[in-house]
């Protein structure tokens, strides 16, 4: 055969080979990536990311008013007195909510606005302000999801998270607020990554206030957090409307398996269970796990009589910030498992910390729910942080559009095995004040123009939107 008639025989039996291929494709079940009618899709953000407006109507002093304000604490010297400027400009940040067709938005309230020094008499104008939101929100059709503390505490109150009598002055915050607003509220949570303002402000000093105390101390402050959740669904309950909803949003650091064979999943399990025995599994078990207080020994927090009552108090979910994955295997060890450190190839985002890890999602979801068996679970964060150029006007994120369609894909998985997944929130709805990274690292699927606070839709927009139109990944 010569070289023409073998390339044409080639060509007629390769098409017959992919006419083949498409009949086979065409006959395969379609991969079913819909959720569920009514599942909710949103967007979170946070008052003191997003406000501004630091000084105005009675607002009291947060610790990361100080914070931002003490030179080489945050990037570039940045500070959240601005930010979003969302205090002002709120209608129209419902609006880009509008626009996307979101169902529900995660919010947060600012403790210093209510009570400026923490507690005392209430700040009319600061209940004012969320009266608005939570009033706009509603007229656009928007089911407002409220976190009482994301962070921002009120500098007023004497020792922070280091004085236990914090936690009983949130109590008292959280009740009143939600006395104030749960005839249009039905969703609320406690408090925001225990793990965040607790470790990272007093253990690694990198968060406000910025300390870095011994094992003891911070095991005391870790305390004193989740007592404040446990306090803060009492009085949340107590104050409340009946059929209100109280949950957290937790930032459980979850340990997905190295490979799905059972000694792998039974290891990824453990880890997860212990890992977090100072956050959720104290919250969700009421109490401190033995192999906690063994290797805190003498450092182990100090716990009066009927702490864990409020604690394990009841929830009515759970709300997981899922970003990153921990990779664990099984080991002989006496633990059973063994950390997979990251390492300097593993992909990340354009925060060194954000590993690229979509597993996580499903292995978030389901191990929660083995382990505690939360009626309803809500992913209450995911997102990702990109470089986001602007090219003629033009956001092209598709880098943040793979992270999300991966992450989303991997949330279905979970629901479609049958976990209680109810809800998503895109974390951001804009780029914000990113806490120590100041405004260097942007999370927003809208861009944020902080120099004129113009938002401008970024690819991901258009993704997210196409997503909550036709309820399925795309």
């Amino acid at each position: 055969m010569d070289r023409r008639n073998f390339i044409k025989a080639g060509l007629t039996a390769g098409a017959g080979i992919a006419a083949a291929s498409r009949a086979t494709l065409a006959a395969a079940a379609p991969i079913d990536l819909n959720f569920p009618a009514g599942f909710k899709w949103g967007c979170a953000t946070a008052s003191y990311q997003i406000e501004g407006a630091v000084r105005e109507d009675g607002r009291g002093p947060t610790n990361w008013d100080v914070f931002c304000h003490t030179p080489g604490r945050v990037a570039n010297g940045d500070t959240g007195d601005v930010a979003c400027d969302s205090y002002h400009r709120y209608a129209d940040d419902i609006q880009l909510l509008k626009n996307l067709g979101v169902s529900s938005y995660r919010m947060s309230i600012a403790w210093s606005r209510i009570f400026p020094d923490g507690r005392g008499t209430p700040n009319p104008k600061g209940v004012d302000y969320y009266n608005r939101v939570v009033d706009g929100l509603l007229a656009a059709g928007i089911d407002p999801y409220v976190t009482m503390f994301h962070w921002d505490l009120p500098q007023a109150l004497p020792g922070g998270w280091q004085n236990r009598d914090t936690a009983y002055a949130f109590a008292d915050y959280a009740g009143f607020m939600a006395g104030k607003l749960s005839d249009r509220v039905k969703h609320f949570m406690t408090v925001n990554e225990l793990r965040c303002f607790t470790d990272l402000g007093h253990l690694q000093g990198i968060h406000a206030p910025g300390l870095k105390l011994d094992p003891a101390a911070v095991n005391q402050v870790r305390h004193h957090g989740v007592l404040a959740h446990g306090l803060g669904v009492q009085a949340i309950r107590a104050h409340a409307r009946p059929g209100t909803q109280v949950g957290l949003a937790d930032n459980t650091t979850i340990y997905v398996p190295v490979m799905e064979t059972p000694e792998h999943i039974a290891a990824a399990k453990k880890a997860t269970r212990i890992e977090n025995a100072m956050f959720l599994t104290a919250i969700m078990e009421g109490r401190y796990i033995d192999e906690y207080l063994t290797a805190q020994g003498a450092a182990a927090p100090k716990v009066q009589p009927g702490d864990f009552k409020a604690i394990g108090s009841p929830l009515d979910f759970v709300a997981l910030n899922i970003y990153a994955p921990e990779w664990v295997r099984a080991d002989s060890g006496p633990s059973g498992y063994a950390h997979i450190p990251h390492i300097a190839s593993s992909p990340r985002m354009a925060s060194p910390w954000l590993i690229v890890g979509p597993e996580v999602a499903y292995w978030g979801v389901r191990h929660v729910s083995e382990l505690w068996g939360p009626k309803v679970m809500y992913i209450s964060e995911n997102g990702a942080s990109a470089d986001d150029p602007v090219t003629n006007g033009r956001i092209d994120d598709a880098d943040r559009v793979m992270f999300l369609r991966n992450y989303v894909t991997s949330f279905h998985r979970a629901l479609a095995e049958g976990y209680p997944l109810k809800g998503y929130f895109l974390w951001s709805l804009m780029d914000n004040f990113e806490w120590a990274d100041g405004y260097t690292k942007r999370f927003g699927i809208h861009y944020t123009d902080f120099a004129t606070e113009r938002r401008i839709p970024k690819l991901s927009a258009a993704w997210y939107k196409e997503v909550i139109r036709e309820n399925r990944v795309v």
